[in-house]
């Protein structure tokens, strides 16, 4: 088994800490990938040779951020709070361009921390910020943190089904909060009519970052089910 982790938009791979224990308990090959937002520098992530089942865990934008070639050779992939398309069509749509560009404008100003720390409290809702891990909004944005986020701000926008490389033979868990106030309802649906053969689990009671207790053993336990 090795294993890929990949983080959303705003986050970074001290985001997979809540698993590491559990992954190293059980042997898993692992590697975080990390675009660099914030104080950690870029990593990019690649396939060893000969280390068996190749799986993909991403949460939210993570799938999109993953190069094709790499997306492309995993046997499952879990996604956590993720989509297909991010911003819906119609009116609900409408009002998420225009946020989206208020953060974009957000980022290029003095606002940025704040608009952040808003970002990660929502993402976190309806449990408290304070139980993240740290993340980008502990420490003062660089100029290139603040580009990345903000050309990745833009894919988030422009992103309209699965991502390039989406391996549709790989076993699929799909992961979502029932209370997500970042992924719309329609988003979510539209990424299980995509994918209809994938696994569901809808946490109950949390929202876009996943904060449950169930949620590691309960992905864990997915994996080791895989043939």
């Amino acid at each position: 088994m090795q294993l890929i982790a990949m983080h959303g938009w705003a986050g970074d791979a001290q985001g997979w800490e809540p698993f590491h224990s559990a992954w190293r308990a059980r042997g898993w090959s692992w590697q975080g990938g990390e675009r660099g937002y914030g104080g950690q520098a870029p990593r990019p992530v690649a396939w060893r040779s000969g280390q068996g089942l190749k799986l993909v865990i991403a949460h939210s934008l993570g799938p999109h951020l993953l190069p094709a070639a790499v997306l492309a050779q995993a046997d499952a992939v879990v996604l956590l709070a993720s989509f297909g398309r991010f911003v819906p069509e119609g009116p609900s749509g409408r009002r998420l361009r225009s946020a989206l560009a208020a953060m974009a404008s957000q980022l290029a100003g003095p606002e940025a921390s704040t608009m952040l720390q808003t970002f990660m409290e929502r993402a976190a809702a309806p449990q408290p910020a304070s139980l993240l891990p740290p993340g980008i909004a502990n420490s003062p944005l660089a100029a290139s943190g603040r580009q990345l986020l903000a050309e990745d701000l833009n894919m988030l926008a422009a992103t309209a089904g699965l991502p390039p490389g989406f391996p549709l033979q790989a076993r699929v868990l799909i992961v979502e909060g029932s209370e997500d106030q970042i992924v719309s309802p329609q988003s979510r649906q539209q990424l299980r009519s995509l994918l209809p053969a994938a696994d569901t689990l809808v946490l109950a009671g949390v929202g876009h970052c996943l904060l449950s207790p169930a949620l590691v053993p309960t992905v864990c336990g997915w994996i080791e089910g895989l043939p």
